[in-house]
């Protein structure tokens, strides 16, 4: 079989785990702030509110998203379908984005089919495929994995011009533009020098633009902090438990599949390996590192995982081709059946426990739906258990309700209202 032959097989296999993996999501109505998602890509999505969008310091990094956003719904309405389908094509194209990680030599093509497979049904970052209004997410790894991408080929090419230089900049700069973790890519860059140690002045050279611009980048993001929702309503703050929120979401994402790998590493005891280790290492701690700053729990959550879950990936892909030589010797059939058990394992959590999950915490938008869609008059909200913008943009966006007619405080006496009260949590 030709190599181009078994590239296309391993896509098509990974493509096909991903879409059976997230197949029951499909069918998921929008949750919470989807609704908030599409009422801001109304008003900043369109070119006539581009410029506020850059006056914007949150949203202006989710630009990409919010455009996005806005043409799919000038294209399919508002269908939950037509949007979880993007999130899911979005994911199945990072998927292969993981496969191509095998350009890079101390990878390998072997070893990254092995991470894509994992990728594409690793249920620790399902939250940023299931949930639209994560898309930032997915957006930031695109261009992000893509620009690192072609900065490989620069690496180990023998091409010493600066198309693909400045390819892998355009594509960081579109990386920006989805999500502040952006910030951290350079890091990843210079990451190769680790293993391309000869060549870290050009890398170090090369990496000293972008690493100006994402400092310029977070500068102002900090600058802007009185304005920065995130920076006022208790998601981010300094003064955080950085480094215990760090390893608590580390240790988490480790458990179990990629605690099983490292054991099977270190057993081998391959020098091999250990360069690779610590590529996996510091790529998880880049990763994580700007969503350590979060104020209101101790770990990092399920969607903010999505780029760290790359570097699981790899690890995992390591570790399996060592126990597969070794269980192959055991049984012919063992590699095929730890792989089965690796993918029913994550599908399976998938498909009963977290979509029951999206499903409860759907109900409190879809209630407040069909009160919005039989109850044309003034809405009194007594209790909502997400934030009261979701509910307004609930209202708006499902029910086209007028945002006036809703009172979360005592609506005025002369008027006659429908209560409205959620008080479950999700």
């Amino acid at each position: 079989m030709t190599g181009n032959r078994k590239a296309i097989l391993v896509l098509a296999a990974t493509a096909a785990l991903a879409v059976v993996a997230y197949l029951p999501a499909l069918g998921l109505p929008f949750i919470a702030d989807d609704y908030l998602q599409i009422a801001l890509a109304r008003q900043y999505g369109p070119v006539s509110g581009w410029a506020d969008l850059a006056a914007d310091p949150l949203y202006r990094c989710r630009a990409t998203s919010l455009i996005l956003t806005w043409w799919l719904e000038q294209w399919a309405g508002v269908s939950p379908l037509a949007f979880n389908m993007v999130s899911l094509g979005l994911h199945v194209l990072n998927t292969w984005l993981v496969f191509a990680l095998g350009l890079w030599k101390p990878i390998g093509w072997r070893v990254s089919a092995v991470a894509a497979a994992f990728f594409a049904v690793y249920e620790g970052h399902q939250e940023a495929v299931v949930w639209f209004a994560a898309v930032p997410e997915l957006l930031v790894f695109t261009f992000g994995l893509a620009s690192l991408l072609l900065w490989l080929l620069w690496i180990q090419g023998d091409n010493q011009g600066w198309g693909l230089p400045l390819g892998s900049a355009a594509l960081f700069l579109l990386a920006l533009l989805s999500k502040e973790s952006a910030s951290v890519l350079p890091g990843l860059f210079l990451l190769t020098a680790l293993v391309h140690r000869g060549l870290w002045k050009r890398i170090a050279l090369a990496a000293t633009p972008m690493l100006m611009v994402s400092a310029l980048y977070t500068l102002l993001t900090f600058a802007a902090k009185t304005n920065h929702l995130h920076f006022n309503d208790g998601t981010f703050s300094t003064s955080s438990a950085v480094w215990l929120t760090l390893a608590n979401s580390t240790m988490r994402m480790l458990w179990f599949w990629g605690l099983l790998a490292l054991i099977t590493i270190l057993w081998q005891r391959s020098g091999q390996w250990r360069p690779l280790l610590a590529v996996v290492g510091v790529w998880i701690i880049v990763a994580f590192l700007p969503y350590s700053f979060i104020a209101y729990m101790p770990r990092v959550p399920s969607r903010h995982t999505y780029l760290a879950s790359a570097g699981l990936s790899v690890l995992i892909g390591f570790a399996f081709l060592l126990a597969s030589d070794r269980l192959s010797k055991w049984r012919k059939w063992a590699p095929a059946a730890l792989a089965a058990a690796v993918i029913l394992h994550n599908c399976g959590y998938l498909w009963v426990k977290k979509q029951s999950q999206y499903i409860a915490r759907a109900e409190p938008t879809e209630q407040l739906i069909k009160l919005g869609l039989t109850h044309p008059g003034p809405i009194q909200v007594r209790c909502f258990p997400y934030d009261s913008s979701i509910a307004l943009s609930t209202l708006q966006v499902a029910a086209n309700y007028d945002p006036a007619r809703v009172f979360f405080k005592t609506a005025p006496p002369d008027l006659e209202t429908t209560d409205f009260c959620y008080d479950r949590m999700p």
